[in-house]
Parts: C-alpha cells; structure tokens; sequence
C-alpha cells in the first residue's frame, strides 16, 4: 500500500513538473521576438551605453576614493570634527 502511494506521488509530482515546463514553454517568447526586445533595450544605443560607462567610472572612482580615506564621509563633506 505504501509503494502504491509513493508511486502516485511520484507521478503526480512528474506531472506538476511536466504541466510548469510546459506552460513556460508557451509563454515565453521565441527566438525572433528575443532579438527584437534586446535589440530594443537601452543599452543597444551606443550614445546611452556612453554615458552608462562614465557613470559607472565615476562611481567606481567616489567608492575608491571613500576606501582609501579615514573620514566619516556619510556625514557630509565635513570631513571629521
């Protein structure tokens, strides 16, 4: 009786699984319709993914500069009192 339950457990558990695969396998988007939304995003523009660049270099230079410094920077630009 109890390998009876186990396997309609099994099975039913393989079913969930297959039926979840199956559902994502619907909708989610083909390969034609996936080029077209990374071609579509911001950083596909090379003017944009610039600017992304030189943000990211200066905060990359702020994080630097805070590691290497004994100053409570949080407080403001103070430095400490």
């Amino acid at each position: 009786m109890s390998s009876m339950r186990t396997i309609l457990a099994s099975i039913g558990v393989f079913g969930l699984v297959g039926m979840g695969y199956g559902m994502w396998a619907v909708i989610s988007p083909g390969e034609e319709r996936r080029m077209e939304i990374l071609k579509n995003l911001p950083e596909a523009n090379p003017a944009r993914m610039e600017e992304t660049r030189k943000r990211n270099a200066l905060i990359i230079q702020v994080l630097k500069d805070a590691a290497e410094t004994n100053d409570n920077i949080a407080r403001g630009y103070g430095g400490q009192k």
